[in-house]
């Protein structure tokens, strides 16, 4: 199923929260909220990532929020994420999810098992097959315990749903190589304060966690960085980016939010919590800096 988005128009995907109330129920009128803030900066979104603690939900919630956000017809395009390491479990949410208007998947390497390049080459085929949207697959490491290899990335660069990857490494050597394996493929940053070296050399765009707190200021800090215009903003970025990084994702943006009076409660699913952030001081002043920008 073709997008009716050209999705090369959004530079900036942001990962969404899912914001809770008191109840540790998923407050569906916050979601609302958040979803026309995005929209309002023209930000694509992105459902159920490790920024929206998706594996922290059950199989319902993922099917409730991604319905719910559908039913809102938001006027930018909808990546929803694709987690775990059952893959049985994974092509059923694929069906569900290939039901729905969306426009693309975000593919994650199984966690826990730890395969090598035959194994994880199976894995995003039998999903890619799978798939009625364009998929964007995810190297994190930092999380899966396990790195996408150039050799992968090779294997799959015919398949017709590849369409990007977010490279989450933190190494620009590893995003030169897998613009060395696949020349076409779209390469977006996972980290938010990457954007300018990854722009430097030759990023689509950003998969942002910043975005959340910042829509507006984040997407014309990826325009600036792609157009090469950022360099004085460059290191004002980097230590505000820090400062939502100095515990797990999301607990900074969630907490951050809270104190914006975007989220009702900064709650987390366990284990994460928002009291694992003793000392907001951090985040306060770097939002005092970013929105100043406009």
């Amino acid at each position: 199923m073709k997008s009716k988005y050209n999705l090369s128009d959004y530079p900036l995907w942001t990962a969404l929260v899912t914001p809770f109330d008191d109840n540790n129920h998923v407050d569906f009128a916050t979601l609302a909220q958040l979803v026309r803030a995005q929209q309002a900066a023209g930000n694509g979104i992105l459902l159920l990532g490790s920024t929206g603690e998706g594996l922290a939900l059950s199989q319902q919630e993922q099917r409730d929020i991604v319905q719910f956000v559908c039913e809102l017809s938001p006027t930018v395009p909808l990546m929803v994420a694709i987690g775990g390491h059952d893959l049985t479990l994974q092509l059923n949410w694929v069906e569900f999810c290939n039901a729905q208007p969306i426009d693309a998947f975000l593919v994650g390497s199984p966690l826990y098992a730890k395969p090598g390049n035959v194994g994880l080459t199976h894995w995003f085929k039998t999903l890619l097959d799978a798939s009625e949207h364009p998929c964007m697959l995810y190297n994190v490491p930092g999380r899966s315990a396990v790195a996408i290899s150039p050799n992968v990335i090779e294997n799959l660069s015919s398949h017709p749903n590849l369409w990007a990857l977010k490279e989450a490494s933190g190494d620009i050597a590893t995003f030169e190589s897998f613009r060395k394996a696949s020349p076409e493929l779209a390469i977006y940053s996972g980290d938010d304060g990457l954007m300018p070296y990854f722009a430097q050399a030759g990023a689509a765009g950003l998969v942002s966690v910043a975005a959340n707190a910042w829509p507006q200021q984040t997407a014309e800090f990826v325009k600036r960085s792609l157009a090469g215009t950022y360099p004085n903003l460059f290191t004002t970025w980097t230590d505000a980016v820090n400062s939502l990084f100095s515990v797990a994702n999301p607990i900074p943006v969630k907490v951050l939010m809270h104190l914006q009076g975007q989220l009702e409660t900064p709650r987390l699913r366990p284990p994460l919590t928002h009291l694992e952030l003793s000392d907001t001081t951090f985040i306060k002043t770097a939002n005092s800096t970013i929105l100043s920008w406009s």
